[in-house]
């Protein structure tokens, strides 16, 4: 059983998220959140800890942000488009049970005192913006995180601010160049 109360968009999440773990589930219906599921998410989040998983596109980042301004010491989990992606819809719903649990294994809050530990040059030089392949570079290292993907600037932000380790951030590099390197070669 999770402890954290998992907040997701819709029904259909909820089934998905059920057949993969044993937690309570709030559902948003969307983006606009009703009075009532804004309070039974704070009695959540002041009681239990909350969190936030939703789907990996446009949709999705905008709750997440307009939750994470409400309650910023919720976790945050995340699935990859690719693991979300059924017959062109992308949602939570699309994912296999395993993806699920790994997602929420990796769940992370965000930290109060924001770490700097890196910057743009790092993410250049590790091809992570800056390089033809930077976006599918940050897609496969945001999920081997557990940030999700992101532009430069929100890519960054997460690396920040869920404390990511330069080590971590190494060894998912070093793992997808790898993938690459078997690929092609």
């Amino acid at each position: 059983m999770i402890k954290e109360v998992i907040i997701v968009e819709g029904k259909d999440d909820e089934s998905a998220v059920k057949r993969a773990v044993d937690a309570e589930i709030i559902v948003t219906h969307g983006f606009g959140i009703s009075r009532q599921t804004y309070e039974r998410i704070k009695t959540a989040y002041k009681n239990k800890g909350i969190i936030i998983f939703t789907d990996p596109d446009h949709a999705g980042e905008n709750i997440r942000k307009k939750l994470t301004e409400k309650f910023p010491e919720a976790k945050h989990a995340y699935l990859s488009q690719e693991e979300a992606l059924k017959d062109r819809n992308i949602g939570i719903e699309n994912a296999s049970p395993e993806n699920i649990v790994r997602a929420l294994e990796k769940a992370k809050a965000i930290v109060k005192d924001k770490n700097q530990e890196f910057s743009v040059n790092d993410l250049m030089s590790m091809s992570l913006t800056g390089d033809k392949d930077a976006s599918m570079n940050r897609e496969k290292v945001g999920s081997i995180l557990g940030i999700g993907y992101g532009n430069t600037k929100t890519f960054l932000n997460r690396l920040n601010n869920y404390n990511i380790s330069r080590e971590e951030l190494e060894k998912a590099v070093k793992e997808v160049i790898s993938r690459k390197c078997g690929k092609n070669g």
